[in-house]
């Protein structure tokens, strides 16, 4: 893993990040979720605006310019996204540690497209643990979840 820049920050998002994240979004998606169809990155994007506003999101940005993003209810990760040209720098390791120490003692949750390895890959090594699967996702869509929880 390269070093993360000194440069990123964390910080609370704002209603004008709402393109910025998208952009963020959409170009994580496009580089790991080769699962999805085309139809299907326009549906889930068309959702994003109205989900922000339910999250509490935090993004990590390097120079002034995001890269990267997590969205949380309550002790569940709805979201994590990095941008491509940021993977295995640290940045989602960063946003995870920072939202986990805002209760550290919590069985912090997560689910994940089971299409998705890399991700999965990334909650295991971090110290989640599979509790269950869902054939469906929450839209009624045929990308199976992985139902994680955070054991350490």
């Amino acid at each position: 893993m390269n070093a993360l820049a000194p440069s990123v920050s964390l910080r609370l998002a704002t209603a004008s990040d709402h393109a910025d994240l998208i952009r963020v979004w959409e170009a994580a998606v496009r580089a790991t979720h080769h699962f999805l169809a085309e139809e299907d990155i326009l549906f889930f994007r068309g959702c994003l605006p109205s989900a922000f506003g339910l999250l509490n999101v935090w993004v990590a940005e390097d120079d002034g310019r995001i890269v990267g993003f997590i969205g949380v209810s309550g002790h569940h990760i709805e979201a994590l996204f990095i941008a491509p040209e940021q993977h295995r720098r640290g940045v989602g390791r960063r946003l995870l540690d920072h939202v986990i120490a805002t209760a550290p003692g919590v069985a912090w949750r997560v689910d994940v497209n089971e299409q998705n390895p890399e991700a999965t890959r990334f909650y295991q090594h971090y110290g989640f643990v599979q509790t269950g699967r869902s054939e469906l996702d929450p839209s009624g869509r045929p990308f199976p979840l992985l139902h994680m929880v955070l054991r350490r």
